[in-house]
């Protein structure tokens, strides 16, 4: 059987705390009882005031990163920003789930087409990027089983019209519009993450290029009712806009701007 423990915690109250120990001063003069030094706050009770700080700093960030990333042409919806690295690396991952548009309140994600794109499915983009190259994913469930779609950055957010998101993003722009030279419209100019879903109606896809976005001219995902054509004449081009998704690319500039203003505020 263990023995007990004859220690006693540090910072207990009553007489046995002080029990055993010199009183300082010795004996008092004129027999006077020795007045016993007083009883330390608990060392436990400081982290949790530090910790409440803390907590409070981290919420507060978090919350700034919500407001920060969120377009502010359009309302907040209940998205997700799982992740905002802000340094020279920027990360970020944000999802949410498809509804139908609205002229009172515009959500991120945007279906257009619920039969391609049901009310409630999900999707999630994710962009990884360092000084001289990016990394777009993109993962969708909910969508048509065992069906191809085509998907691209676009230069606009979405709208209540599916040609609100604008033409999709070039590294080297086209002179001429619509781009349908595959010199311009092709995967290495452009972000293209075309996918097919499986039996569930899951899906996801990768796109890197050797480049990263210009600040303010990627500012969506839009999914196409089929796959990316490549010949000369119709590059680029996948058919009817069935949803769009309004996404914070490459913001890390702005997002150092604000989160250093807000830690100037807190400390």
């Amino acid at each position: 059987m263990a023995q007990k423990s004859s220690e006693v915690p540090e910072g207990a109250a009553g007489p046995a705390a002080g029990r055993g120990r010199a009183v300082h001063g010795g004996r008092a003069r004129g027999g006077a009882t020795p007045t016993p030094t007083p009883t330390p706050t608990p060392a436990r009770a400081r982290p949790r005031t530090v910790a409440r700080t803390a907590g409070a700093s981290v919420a507060a960030l978090a919350t700034a990163g919500t407001l920060l990333l969120a377009p502010a042409a359009v309302a907040a919806d209940g998205d997700k920003v799982t992740k905002n690295t802000v340094n020279q690396d920027y990360s970020v991952t944000i999802a949410a789930q498809f509804t139908r548009p609205n002229g009172a309140m515009l959500s991120r994600a945007l279906t257009y087409d619920p039969k391609l794109v049901p009310v409630n499915s999900h999707v999630t983009v994710s962009e990884r990027a360092n000084s001289d190259r990016t990394r777009v994913g993109l993962r969708v469930d909910g969508l048509v089983a065992n069906r191809t779609y085509g998907a691209h950055v676009h230069t606009g957010t979405c709208g209540v019209r599916p040609e609100s998101s604008g033409p999709h993003y070039q590294h080297r722009k086209d002179p001429r519009t619509p781009s349908v030279d595959p010199a311009y419209a092709n995967p290495k100019n452009e972000v293209w993450l075309d996918f097919t879903t499986d039996g569930k109606g899951e899906a996801s896809s990768v796109s890197r290029n050797a480049w990263r976005f210009r600040s303010g001219e990627a500012r969506s995902v839009v999914i196409h009712e089929h796959r990316t054509a490549t010949k000369a004449g119709v590059a680029g081009t996948a058919g009817r806009v069935v949803a769009c998704y309004s996404v914070p690319f490459n913001q890390s500039k702005e997002a150092a701007k604000a989160v250093s203003g807000l830690l100037g505020k807190l400390f």
